[in-house]
């Protein structure tokens, strides 16, 4: 246990430095927020000062120095107008600082993260990244904010209170500074204790968001099956374990400011009786007395804020944390140096030997071998799970190859630079993805400056003009889940990004899954016209949108079983012919 604890502090401290390091670039703005913090503790302390002073000046009965009450209480508002501009410009100049550093920060992570391998993507809770983001991001910045705003304010009061009280009669500020450890030690053991439920609550935060975030995601399927009462108790079981952690964090935090009160009264008390004998034995003024009580509580309010500070710190370090984890990740391999653009690809395809596992020891892909001829149409079909897509996964090179190689024109696809080899393909998968854009810059995803007549050409040719013509705002309308839209029209919409771009080369994973049986006809025609002189790739289940394949390969057991035109495969009556029998038998 104290193993762990210690790895913790160790990180916590790694942590806080590279929260410091946020603010390198604005050294000028930290000064100018450490000059207006000084000058607003100065003139925040100088009042209990002016206060005595106005009080010396009523020494009893009919005998009042009015001037020098007047000229006191003159400068006390002075002293609240500066004051009060002071701590205005440091709130502006902060919350400058902090907003600006968290935003670089933010945005840093976003970046990355569309860097980061497709690999840590797939495992890791969609809802859990977008809680880093966002959450955790929001909870720095009041971090930051409380920092910037009030520990330095605070420990700059409390060095500066016990200056003044020095100043005013040491024997009193004596008692002051002996009593001073009492809420130092008490607050420091509490916060100590409360770190660590504040890192568990950032983790079960996270959870808790991406599994919420899953849910809604299927909520049609989780009704369906009707099993809301097993979605409802691990919401329940993981929103109980946050509760606990957020309980025993904010307990512990929180008993940070009623012990540090109950010292800091005692310190009060101790100045009162202490003060009144001074007094009495003519070591102090009733002015110096009322300016050091004044200062007393002065100096018990920033013990109060600083523990509330030290609480939200170690939040704000806990979702740091958690940020600069996502930022740590090693992004996607970089193109090697040597790297060419593919500029007219041909659309020669080769798999040598290729062999691919998603976890170490657990092969997908043992070795397939496959040569494909520019303009060449392949389709891939097998049962469900044996690698079709993982095979175009590979080509794309979304992931890399554990052995073997895939060529494209001729070269390992590592050789060619993946913003060039991405672009030459032109890709439609099962599942339909849509930003939140209109219509029109949706379809035009990869051609940006096509015209709407360009693009209500590819949604003609798509059979998705007439569905999209009567959407309120026609082709722009913004698709954010106001415009009701089918999966089917989601994926014509797909379909029709795809027609626009017209790449150089096809890959069509279930691209018509979703569509009617009518519609998917005349969808296959226009395919078939795009698919005409491009090198094209084509996923299916249904082995009537593959029979007029030039190749059609079997995929089982991680390598290419068999292989051959639609006729070919059916005479030689292996996996093929039983799969397309399964399909196209009569019922008996």
């Amino acid at each position: 246990m104290r193993g762990l604890r210690g790895k913790a502090a160790v990180s916590g401290d790694a942590t806080v430095r590279r929260i410091a390091g946020l603010f390198s670039g604005r050294t000028g703005s930290v000064l100018a927020a450490g000059l207006l913090a000084v000058a607003v503790v100065v003139g925040t302390l100088l009042l209990p000062v002016l206060s005595g002073r106005a009080v010396d000046c009523v020494v009893g009965p009919g005998q009042v120095d009015f001037s020098g009450l007047f000229r006191a209480l003159a400068l006390i508002a002075c002293a609240l107008g500066a004051t009060a501009a002071c701590q205005w410009a440091l709130t502006a100049v902060t919350n400058r600082l902090a907003f600006g550093a968290v935003l670089s920060l933010r945005c840093r992570a976003f970046d990355h993260l569309q860097e980061l391998p497709l690999s840590y993507l797939d495992s890791h809770g969609h809802g859990d990244l977008a809680s880093r983001i966002v959450t955790d991001a929001d909870q720095l910045t009041n971090g930051l904010l409380m920092a910037f705003q009030q520990l330095p304010v605070g420990i700059l009061t409390i060095v500066v209170t016990l200056v003044f009280m020095f100043v005013l009669n040491p024997a009193i500020a004596a008692v002051v500074a002996l009593l001073t450890p009492i809420s130092i030690f008490t607050a420091r053991f509490i916060a100590a204790h409360s770190a660590r439920h504040f890192s568990g609550q950032t983790r079960l935060r996270g959870e808790l968001t991406a599994y919420v975030e899953e849910m809604v995601g299927g909520i049609s399927a989780v009704e369906t099956f009707q099993v809301q009462e097993a979605v409802r108790e691990r919401f329940a079981r993981t929103d109980a374990e946050l509760g606990q952690e957020s309980f025993k964090a904010v307990f512990f935090s929180s008993l940070v400011n009623p012990t540090t009160r109950f010292a800091n009264a005692l310190v009060y008390a101790a100045i009162g009786i202490f003060g009144a004998f001074v007094a009495m034995a003519g070591g102090i003024t009733v002015g110096g007395l009322s300016a050091f009580l004044g200062y007393a509580d002065q100096y018990a309010k920033p013990f109060n804020d600083i523990s509330g500070v030290a609480t939200e710190l170690q939040n704000s370090v806990a979702c740091a944390r958690r940020l600069f984890e996502l930022i740590d990740e090693p992004a996607e391999e970089p193109d090697a140096a040597d790297a060419a653009v593919l500029a007219e690809p041909r659309g020669e395809v080769r798999l040598d030997h290729v062999a691919f596992g998603y976890e170490p020891g657990r092969p997908v892909l043992r070795d397939v071998d496959l040569a494909v001829r520019p303009g060449q149409r392949i389709a891939l079909v097998g049962e469900t799970g044996c690698g079709k897509t993982t095979l175009i996964n590979l080509i794309m090179r979304f992931y890399d190859v554990s052995g073997g190689a895939v060529m494209v024109d001729g070269r390992d696809v590592r050789s060619w630079t993946r913003e060039s080899l991405r672009g030459a393909w032109g890709m439609v998968l099962q599942d339909s993805w849509v930003r939140r854009a209109t219509v029109r810059e949706n379809v035009g995803m990869g051609r940006p400056d096509a015209t709407l007549e360009e693009v209500r050409a590819a949604c003609r040719e798509a059979y998705a003009d007439d569905f999209v013509m009567r959407l309120p705002q026609g082709y722009d309308t913004v698709l954010d889940g106001s415009a009701s839209l089918s999966a089917g029209q989601l994926q014509l919409l797909c379909i029709a990004r795809v027609m626009l771009a017209r790449p150089s080369m096809l890959i069509l994973d279930e691209a018509t899954s979703n569509i009617d049986t009518r519609t998917e006809l005349l969808v296959q025609r226009a395919l078939a016209r795009l698919m005409e002189g491009r090198t094209s790739f084509v996923v299916a289940h249904r082995l009537s949108t593959v029979r007029d394949a030039d190749l059609i390969c079997v995929i089982a057991d991680g390598v290419i079983a068999e292989r051959g035109t639609h006729e070919e495969l059916l005479a030689a009556g292996g996996r093929y012919r039983r799969i397309y029998e399964a399909q196209f038998a009569p019922t008996e």
